[in-house]
């Protein structure tokens, strides 16, 4: 059983899209920590703190549910998927949150995960500090590219863990229709950032 969830749909150069809840709900200023940081009580959607969970707390065991939340969700919704492509990491971790929840998501479709259809053709920047959509979308020009062999044909559930401007899935997507030669690309975000409201 999968937690509760509030999608919306996500317009792009995609056949359908989702990011299925805001990532946090709230937001509250109570300090500042013994570093003179700023200190904040952040609440979260149930999946979002599912989220928290694995990414911040390496917390394993709520992969489970995450992934039997997306897969209830793809039911209802009707995606078909031939296979799930994750969106490659920005950042290098021990373990990418990602790549997990997207085996564990394979897994209950029965389908392929391509890991390595998709490769960083040239250095970016970190995105999160780009504001202008426009900006985010000059620096992906060329950012990726795809392996055909292994997308050609096939209908892909290109996945991430949050949802921001949507400049990188949106480059992606479009690498894995025109070079890729996949026939459609849907995707599917677990979380969208409150910005995106």
């Amino acid at each position: 059983m999968g937690v509760p969830i509030k999608p919306r749909k996500l317009q792009g150069s995609w056949k359908q899209g989702y990011a299925l809840d805001v990532h946090t709900t709230g937001s509250t200023f109570i300090g500042h920590n013994e570093y003179g940081h700023p200190v904040f009580d952040t609440t979260r959607s149930p999946l979002g703190e599912l989220l928290y969970r694995l990414k911040y707390g390496r917390d394993a065991t709520v992969i489970e549910e995450i992934a039997e939340t997306v897969f209830e969700f793809l039911k209802g919704a009707s995606i078909a998927v031939d296979a799930i492509v994750p969106m490659p990491p920005s950042t290098v971790r021990a373990s990418q949150p990602v790549l997990q929840i997207a085996e564990g998501i394979a897994k209950k479709l029965g389908v392929p995960l391509l890991t390595t259809c998709i490769s960083k053709a040239k250095h970016t920047p970190q995105l999160k500090n780009v504001y202008d959509y426009q900006e985010r979308t000059k620096l992906l020009e060329g950012a990726f590219t795809v392996d055909r062999k292994e997308t050609a044909g096939k209908r892909l559930l290109l996945f991430d863990d949050l949802y921001r401007s949507g400049a990188t899935m949106n480059a992606v997507a479009k690498e894995l229709i025109e070079a890729g030669g996949a026939t459609e690309v849907s995707v599917l975000a677990l979380t969208y950032t409150r910005s995106k409201q």
